[in-house]
């Protein structure tokens, strides 16, 4: 008789709508579980991340960031701090010292790739833009702004181009000891005004 009662549970129509309802809200709970362990996981890495960085205001633009990256071309790259730059006419980054004349020439110019755009705003004003694609990332302008200006370029390592080897080889011989490991929230400082 107690085999024919509990068969008969099974098969009611409303004990199996409560067993379905009931699975359904277990089935919920465990996949919002899933999202809430998997959320956490994220800014756990998130925060455990770090990246391979230069610190400007200890870089000397010595010129190994060019020749000691594992890449074929550095992941290094130079930047223009516009809110420092003060739009120089003659620009010590952009020309090389001691130029015979004012003009772009190639012999006049700082980069030896190209990378540095300039464009006339107004008299006596020039923006100066990089292009990420031809810098090699050699220092030669941040040397020259650094010199004859208020150093509003310096150099930086493109996150997006990194290997992030575990031990950089940039770093193991830079002479500044500027290139440092940093946590993802303090990648890419800017440098300040001098």
């Amino acid at each position: 008789m107690n085999m024919i009662a509990s068969k008969k549970n099974r098969t009611n129509p409303e004990n199996r709508r409560k067993f379905w309802k009931i699975f359904g809200q277990l089935l919920a709970l465990c996949a919002i579980l899933v999202l809430v362990v998997f959320s956490i996981q994220k800014i756990t890495v998130k925060e455990t991340a770090y990246f391979w960085q230069i610190d400007p205001e200890l870089c000397i633009a010595c010129g190994l960031c060019e020749t000691s990256c594992v890449l074929p071309v550095s992941a290094v790259k130079a930047v223009h701090a516009k809110e420092v730059c003060g739009f120089c006419d003659l620009c010590g980054g952009y020309y090389r010292a001691n130029v015979k004349e004012l003009n772009t020439a190639a012999e006049n110019l700082m980069c030896p790739t190209g990378a540095i755009q300039r464009r006339f705003i107004e008299e006596p004003y020039f923006e100066y833009t990089i292009n990420e694609d031809l810098c090699n990332g050699c220092g030669k302008c941040v040397k020259g702004c650094n010199a004859f200006g208020n150093g509003a370029m310096y150099l930086q390592i493109k996150q997006e181009l990194c290997k992030n080897c575990n031990e950089c080889q940039i770093a193991k011989i830079c002479p500044a000891g500027a290139i440092k490991r940093v946590p993802v929230s303090k990648a890419y400082e800017k440098k300040s005004e001098p």
